[in-house]
């Protein structure tokens, strides 16, 4: 029977030996996955902080664009208005150009000379 004990014996061992091969790879194992879980969940923290200050600086930006549209449109309205007094006071410069050609025609007079003196 001292084979028997002595395989008995060696396989207790071996378990044994199993088990705390199994216990250290096990332990490893976790140590590392807790170590990746913590950075991740410091990770998650910085990425959250980062989306609150991208959406702050985004309304920022929203609104100087919102600023910058307003300025724009003001300029181009004043823009315009300008071309209109311009348009207007050609149409008017032009109104009277025919207004004083006609007083001429109705005085008799002959039409004056343009400074490169050729008649108008």
């Amino acid at each position: 029977m001292s084979t028997d004990a002595e395989s008995a014996r060696r396989t207790a061992e071996a378990r044994a030996a199993v088990t705390a091969s199994l216990a250290s790879v096990g332990s490893s194992v976790d140590n590392e996955m807790r170590t990746r879980a913590a950075d991740l969940h410091k990770n998650s923290e910085a990425i959250a902080k980062q989306e609150k200050e991208l959406a702050k600086q985004t309304a920022a930006l929203a609104k100087e664009s919102a600023q910058w549209q307003k300025l724009a449109d003001t300029s181009t309205k004043k823009l315009n208005e300008i071309g209109d007094i311009q348009n207007w006071a050609e149409m008017l410069e032009r109104d009277l150009l025919v207004l004083e050609e006609t007083m001429r025609l109705v005085d008799g007079k002959d039409a004056p000379e343009s400074a490169s003196g050729t008649v108008d």
